[in-house]
């Protein structure tokens, strides 16, 4: 059997049925572009460590190591599971070498920066651009934030609940529409409490709302592309410079981080799995935390040194 032949099954029959359709198209794109046309020919039998290892180098040539992982674990997977059906005594992918991703520093907006992004929000008084504010003060990414609805807000109590997301990709029909499903991970159903600031921006929104979405549009839910568009556009009013939407996420994060939030409460807000990860992406951020709480050791035991 050709591998290409072994990859139609593994993703019907495999990875259609016990992955969410988001994952599954982003496979099977992965297969058609990055894996079939070099190495869709070669039958099962044929794949050895080299050649696939060969492939790999040639991928990290042209593209980012994050796609070339990808690539990586769409491979490993595909022939684990061959192996499990009897097709490979073992599989040829285990002992490939992956890129190594570079890890990129954070952007964030500074305070200056937040602070004017803020006044043009809500100097605006339009309920549709306070998506920005909620985002900055609760980390919520902007497929969470469109798919957020008022069910999911109890403002008695103060709590917003994450549990979905919206993305635009293939229907089951295979139609281009708006999903809306469960986040990416588990750890991504959360429960935010809001700072009572946010509770009174909402309060004030839903008074006008046209729709059960937080973030409507005439009373219909808003497209990413155009909020994500809408925000760029923001940014170039007021003379910031344009990035992308998750920096609101990595703004929220660093302003907590720098109030004295501990990590762990942080991954929590944020989604996180593993504080871990909350550690490596903020790392920045908790230098100058870490500094501020070494100073206040000296100040706090009362050491004094003079400067002659």
């Amino acid at each position: 059997m050709e591998y290409k032949e072994w990859i139609a099954i593994w993703l019907e029959n495999y990875v259609k049925i016990s992955v969410k359709p988001r994952t599954y198209e982003k496979y099977k794109s992965i297969c058609e572009s990055k894996i079939i046309p070099q190495l869709g020919n070669i039958r099962l039998n044929d794949l050895t460590p080299q050649l696939l290892q060969k492939h790999i180098a040639a991928l990290s040539a042209c593209l980012a190591p994050s796609t070339v992982n990808v690539a990586v674990t769409v491979m490993q997977l595909s022939l684990k599971a061959a192996v499990r059906q009897g097709l490979l005594l073992s599989s040829p992918a285990t002992s490939v070498q992956r890129p190594k991703a570079a890890q990129n520093r954070v952007k964030c907006f500074s305070s200056q920066e937040q602070s004017k992004i803020e006044s043009y929000i809500l100097s605006r008084k339009k309920p549709y651009l306070c998506g920005i504010l909620i985002s900055l003060y609760t980390g919520l990414r902007i497929g969470e934030l469109l798919a957020l609805e008022w069910g999911d807000i109890d403002l008695k109590r103060g709590l917003l609940s994450v549990n979905k997301t919206c993305y635009y990709g293939k229907t089951a029909q295979g139609e281009y529409a708006r999903i809306v499903g469960e986040p990416k991970t588990g750890s991504g159903m959360r429960i935010i409490p809001l700072p009572a600031q946010i509770v009174m921006l909402m309060k004030q929104m839903k008074k006008s709302a046209l729709s059960i979405y937080v973030i409507e549009w005439h009373g219909k839910p808003v497209k990413m592309r155009s909020y994500q568009a809408l925000f760029h556009s923001i940014l170039r009013q007021i003379g910031l410079p344009v990035r992308g939407f998750h920096t609101l996420r990595h703004t929220f994060a660093t302003r907590a981080i720098e109030c004295g939030m501990d990590v762990r409460t942080l991954a929590d807000i944020l989604g996180h799995k593993d504080p871990k990860i909350t550690l490596q992406i903020y790392a920045h951020s908790l230098m100058g935390h870490k500094c501020a709480m070494m100073n206040k050791l000296v100040k706090y035991c009362g050491l004094n040194i003079s400067d002659d």
